[in-house]
């Protein structure tokens, strides 16, 4: 990969995370994350109670991304025709013609996903694995660029559904944002007084086709063979790790590679470094953890789990060019 490319994708990387920051704030890590998984091709799972603006994250990073966008409100009585789309009977024709349902877009934010059953959750298992739906035994191609961006509420479980382990290792991502700081609180507070509007606008810094220029670009990052054995060795440890009943499985090392490369690109690197794999491998590895029921009765958090693991996992040295 050539320095001009490697430099434009930093360049619109910059530009699409300072435009989604005027209308986001205080979301600069998980931003970027969640950016880097778009990049490297992948979904995103935000878990954290509401009103911290995930709604906003997902449709401004849409809008700044150039892609279509529905939302997909999910509630208990939310079928899967409803996520894919159905049959319906055309009295012109006398036939039944299907009709797309809303996850025939380029970003769909499925919100609270958590609140619909579990049928109605894997209608989006085959779209986020395949691109593709099957209604009534016919596939139907979605359109490319396609990302899912998902929220779950993780305090509420009354009328609650938990997403299953094949879902969940379906999101490269699993990311918590927390409460912003006070100064940056008061920043979103003193922005809607001077919008004099709920409304944000963000206009587009790329395409649907530059995207997907970039996706392809992203492939090309290199990988040291280090790189990729520490990345095998951190999946490897979650599965001997204390409190694990069952670790992370090869679809976890390779979002680690994934991811990596894209976080390396949005730098301006060519190549993956150790440290990028560190700085990724709680969003990446904790959601993919089935602990023990000890561990979770007495409320281990996966992520601490994780993070031993990265303490305990010698790290090779630092890659600094392709060899």
């Amino acid at each position: 990969m050539n320095t001009d490319e490697i430099t434009r994708i930093a360049a619109l990387g910059r530009r699409v995370r300072e435009s989604v920051g005027t209308a986001v704030v205080g979301m600069d890590e998980p931003l970027t994350i969640a950016l880097a998984a778009i990049f490297a091709g992948g979904h995103v799972l935000f878990e954290d109670v509401p009103g911290l603006g995930k709604t906003l994250a997902a449709r401004s990073l849409a809008s700044a991304l150039g892609l279509d966008f529905r939302r997909l409100q999910c509630t208990p009585d939310m079928l899967p025709g409803d996520v894919t789309g159905s049959y319906v009977y055309a009295p012109a024709t006398g036939e039944f013609q299907f009709r797309p349902g809303p996850i025939f877009t380029g970003l769909l934010l499925a919100d609270e996903i958590n609140r619909t059953t579990p049928k109605t959750q894997s209608a989006m298992l085959e779209a986020m694995a395949e691109h593709q739906v099957t209604v009534e035994g016919n596939s139907f191609p979605l359109p490319r660029p396609f990302h899912v961006i998902a929220t779950s509420n993780p305090i509420e479980y009354e009328g609650t559904y938990a997403l299953p382990e094949a879902q969940l290792d379906r999101f490269m991502v699993r990311l918590s944002i927390g409460y912003p700081a006070e100064a940056d609180e008061t920043r979103i507070i003193l922005d809607r007084v001077r919008r004099q509007s709920p409304d944000v606008s963000i206009e587009p810094v790329v395409d649907a086709e530059g995207l997907l220029a970039i996706q392809r670009a992203v492939e090309r990052i290199h990988v040291d063979e280090d790189v990729a054995r520490y990345c095998v060795e951190l999946v490897r440890g979650t599965r001997e790790a204390t409190n694990v009943s069952v670790g992370a499985s090869p679809r976890g090392s390779q979002s680690l590679v994934l991811l990596g490369r894209a976080l390396a690109a949005l730098e301006g690197r060519a190549y993956v470094r150790p440290d990028d794999i560190k700085r990724i491998a709680e969003p990446v590895l904790a959601h993919r953890l089935t602990l023990t029921p000890q561990a979770w009765a007495q409320g281990v958090d996966p992520r601490s789990v994780v993070a031993s693991v990265v303490a305990k996992t010698s790290v090779p040295p630092t890659v600094s060019a392709v060899r």
